[in-house]
């Protein structure tokens, strides 16, 4: 079954009109504009979000569609999006993407795996697919912005009896504000969810060696990988057999930490055996001082734009402490963390009787 889509378009320029032309063709395609959009009459719909950067980054109109989206609480409140960024440069593309989808996500939206297309000005970030497709750059580019439509158009979100969550960490039990709320948010999912939790802190985690596609893929159909360890053995499996994957994520230096940064990167392997379009991917970023949409937009950006996990509504629980235990002793955080929970439950979890 197929939706009709809401174009939300942001900036203009030609390769995107024929872009747009081409990958619209066959989908019943509404036009919208940020009036309805603060009107809240996009809720509940399929927004396929196109937007234009040019030397100077986004287009003004991609800038006002970001305010009303962070200005507007709800407005894509049960809204399912993908995102087309076409730019004038070799910069700013996926900037752009992560911005749009980090603010939309936060008004309600949930994103697909792998919902964004972009193209840079010379397309030469198509040269690879070209070649797997045998097609030229812009046919490659407009080829995939259909595929995106398409499945924008059928996609439905999965729900589960009961859901298996694996909360994923590496940090210190003892000391962390964001084990602690990463508990805490468990204990609110314990009564329908199965919860595991795996440690990365268990064992040396290396970074991503580079291997060749062809080496990689050896491995990863050994079930292994260059360097073994815990992740192929244990992590990878785990997040196979999971639902929905929370990522523990202390802000360190505007960054997420080492140990998850070394996980995202070796997920390749992972991906080379099957793709993630079935995990809802959470996160609980807690900042000492300030930056954590920096954190949750290296996230999604690796995980949902790159990595193919689904990006649920308001993915990300925020929080600004600092000094051991401040987390959970912060005004209100107690109702957040038990709002934040239901929300997850609302998206992942099929009322009904237990499996078990």
């Amino acid at each position: 079954m197929t939706d009709s889509i809401v174009l939300l378009q942001a900036g203009q320029s030609p390769r995107l009109s024929r872009l747009l032309d081409f990958a619209l063709a066959e989908v019943a395609v509404e036009p919208a504009g940020l009036p309805e959009l603060e009107a809240m009459a996009l809720q509940g719909r399929r927004v396929l979000i196109a937007l234009t950067t040019g030397e100077g980054g986004m287009s003004l109109e991609a800038f006002r569609l970001l305010q009303s989206l962070r200005t507007h609480p709800d407005c894509l409140r049960g809204a399912t999006g993908a995102l087309i960024v076409d730019g004038a440069g070799e910069l700013y593309t996926k900037q752009a993407a992560q911005a749009v989808a980090l603010a939309a996500n936060l008004a309600g939206c949930l994103f697909p795996g792998k919902p964004l297309v972009e193209g840079t000005g010379s397309l030469y970030n198509q040269h690879i697919l070209a070649g797997q497709l045998g097609l030229p750059w812009e046919e490659t580019y407009f080829t995939r912005a259909r595929d995106l439509a398409g499945r924008l158009a059928r996609f439905q979100a999965p729900r589960f009896p009961r859901p298996r969550v694996l909360m994923l960490h590496a940090s210190d039990n003892r000391r962390s504000n964001t084990v602690a709320m990463g508990k805490a948010v468990c204990n609110h999912l314990a009564p329908v969810c199965d919860i595991q939790t795996i440690s990365l802190q268990n064992g040396a985690i290396y970074d991503c060696r580079g291997c060749s596609y062809t080496a990689c893929l050896h491995y990863s159909r050994n079930g292994t990988c260059y360097y073994g360890g815990a992740l192929p053995t244990e992590v990878f499996p785990a997040i196979l057999q999971s639902d929905v994957v929370l990522l523990l994520c202390p802000n360190f230096n505007d960054s997420a930490s080492a140990n998850i940064l070394a996980l995202i990167n070796r997920m390749t392997g992972l991906l080379l055996q099957q793709p993630l379009y079935d995990k809802y991917l959470y996160a609980i970023v807690v900042s000492g001082y300030s930056g954590g949409d920096l954190v949750a937009r290296q996230i999604l950006g690796a995980l949902c734009l790159n990595k193919t996990m689904m990006l649920p509504p308001h993915f990300c629980l925020f929080q600004t402490a600092n000094d051991p235990g401040a987390a959970l002793a912060a005004p209100g955080v107690e109702e957040r963390m038990k709002a934040w929970a239901g929300s997850i439950l609302s998206t992942v979890h099929q009322p009904g009787e237990d499996p078990r």
